[in-house]
């Protein structure tokens, strides 16, 4: 694996980029010598965030943590994404398509499949044209992290939800 280590109000030194190295490291074993992760340090007061985003063949692997101290966040997200990877071993594989980017060990070791993910409630509703902030206004009524609606201004469906700080993001379609 190869590491893209950068750090945002913090310069990285080489204990934590050691760390990074050594804790991430571990994940080695399940993705080939050729992928590449990449890594964001950040500190906000007392915020310590990590970020690593790990691109594969049809989609990304991600995980950001935050703690009080740098060095739990790094535990924490090498924890999170060894977590993702045993639960969703065999949808990555099969979006790889015999598994591009990942070590022929994972792809054949047999992992615990007993949290699949299960759909177990359906709800149909209609969707109203509405503004952005107007759908920002109506999730926050309904006490919701994100709403779903009709753009009024491109006729297209539209999520908007709510991000760390107070403030909303908009997903859009992209046609």
């Amino acid at each position: 694996m190869r590491f893209v280590i950068s750090g945002k109000n913090l310069d990285v030194s080489d204990g934590l980029r050691t760390a990074v190295e050594d804790k991430l490291g571990k994940l080695s074993r399940f993705f080939s010598d050729d992928t590449e992760v990449h890594v964001t340090l950040s500190v906000e007061k007392e915020r310590h965030k990590i970020e690593v985003t790990i691109p594969v063949k049809g989609s990304i692997i991600r995980s950001e943590q935050v703690s009080n101290d740098m060095y739990v966040s790094i535990d924490l997200v090498e924890e999170i994404i060894e977590k993702q990877l045993k639960k969703y071993r065999k949808k990555l594989i099969d979006r790889e398509q015999g598994g591009g980017s990942f070590n022929r060990e994972y792809i054949e070791r047999d992992y615990d499949d007993s949290e699949d993910v299960r759909i177990v409630r359906s709800k149909r509703f209609g969707i109203k044209p509405m503004y952005p902030e107007d759908a920002c206004v109506q999730m926050e009524l309904l006490g919701h992290n994100f709403y779903v609606f009709r753009n009024a201004e491109t006729d297209e469906v539209n999520v908007v939800y709510k991000r760390k700080g107070n403030t909303y993001g908009l997903i859009e379609p992209d046609i």
